[in-house]
């Protein structure tokens, strides 16, 4: 079994302000990451006893492009395993307990501060079932409705994430300018994206199921369709301080420090789905 990483290093946490991303290796020991992958399809299939009204939902295109996604809301929306986007997932307690290791404590500490109390922008669950998902253009995740950006996601592969099943690609570097600053949600034009892209060396995130990589929300990504028989699961999670202010009035959930979610307390707030 591979060991699992306690804290990061300096020279991990420089090459992660250096590139934008770092590869965390193994997460998840073999029992965690079942138990991941048999929550995820149990809230997907509606088995899970969860508040389903606390909980985002969106499914995939039939398409595969972009512009035809349907909007998703809160709900579920009927057993099957093509989810594109569940959110709120902080108000799992099986997703929630895996989102508090030390380990990622430690990340939120070095970039927001020792001590600072720590929110979740978003818990979710990205999925690209095989031989469909949908195309995700060139990027950088920011919000123009919060007083400061939060700065990292983790994001953690519940299958083997390849080139062949969609992972994601970066360029490396490119979190240390806004490309984009006036779009609410980061995404480049046509053009943008072109001259982005232009010479710059682009890196495919290749992961073993159970593997996370840290990515800063500025670095440019976009993904592909799943060409493959394997789906591609993963659960992203944003960091953020928890002083952030949303000027539309957002709260969000504690994750460290003051007043945090325990997966008890989450637990007590499941009905089954009817």
């Amino acid at each position: 079994m591979a060991q699992q990483l306690a804290r990061l290093t300096d020279e991990q946490f420089e090459q992660y302000r250096r590139n934008g991303y770092l590869h965390l290796g193994t997460v998840a020991d073999p029992e965690e990451l079942a138990g991941l992958q048999q929550r995820i399809d149990d809230i997907m299939l509606g088995k899970a006893p969860l508040d389903y009204d606390r909980i985002f939902m969106q499914l995939d295109t039939d398409t595969g492009k972009y512009s035809d996604m349907k909007p998703g809301n809160r709900g579920h929306k009927g057993a099957s395993l093509d989810y594109r986007k569940i959110q709120d997932l902080e108000f799992d307690p099986v997703h929630l307990a895996f989102m508090q290791k030390p380990v990622f404590r430690d990340i939120c500490e070095r970039v927001y501060g020792a001590g600072r109390n720590i929110d979740c922008f978003r818990a979710m669950f990205m999925n690209k079932p095989a031989h469909k998902g949908t195309e995700l253009p060139w990027h950088q995740d920011r919000w123009t409705d919060l007083d400061r950006d939060p700065e990292i996601t983790i994001w953690t592969a519940i299958d083997p994430a390849t080139v062949q099943n969609g992972c994601v690609r970066v360029i490396p570097g490119s979190h240390h300018e806004l490309y984009n600053p006036d779009h609410s949600s980061g995404f480049l034009t046509e053009d943008m994206a072109r001259n982005a892209v232009a010479g710059a060396e682009s890196i495919f995130i290749e992961l073993q199921a159970g593997e996370a990589v840290l990515l800063h929300n500025w670095l440019l990504h976009n993904s592909d369709v799943n060409r493959s028989d394997i789906a591609r699961r993963a659960f992203s999670v944003c960091y953020m301080d928890a002083a952030t202010v949303s000027s539309r009035g957002s709260t969000f959930s504690h994750i460290f420090g003051e007043d945090s979610l325990t997966p008890n307390a989450v637990s007590e707030m499941h009905t089954p789905i009817s």
